[in-house]
């Protein structure tokens, strides 16, 4: 019984590190996607683009960011590495708004 432990706990703590790491990702994009859409409001309500970054910033914890218009929207792409063990992964979130919004 101790020799099959030995060999499967390496297994085991390699899943359980596989799972932490897959949470973690999910809650970066998470805090992604509402940067997104906080960010595309207020470029929506006119409000300049330092204060877009200062906003995403703030909420997602450092991204890149960029903007365009299409149409009667201004939209936003944040994007940024995941962190811990899957930090070789690009997460990315789009958000429009409608321009001049309240």
């Amino acid at each position: 019984m101790t020799a099959e432990l030995a060999v499967a706990l390496p297994a085991i703590a390699l899943v359980l590190a596989a799972c932490l790491a897959s949470v973690q990702l999910v809650a970066q994009q998470v805090r992604l996607t509402d940067a997104a859409a906080d960010v595309a409001r207020a470029l929506g309500r006119g409000e300049s683009e330092a204060s877009a970054r200062t906003i995403a910033d703030r909420v997602s914890g450092g991204s890149r960011l960029a903007s365009w218009n299409e149409g009667p929207f201004v939209c936003v792409a944040l994007s940024a590495p995941g962190a811990g063990v899957l930090a070789a992964i690009e997460l990315r979130a789009e958000s429009c708004a409608l321009a001049g919004g309240l």
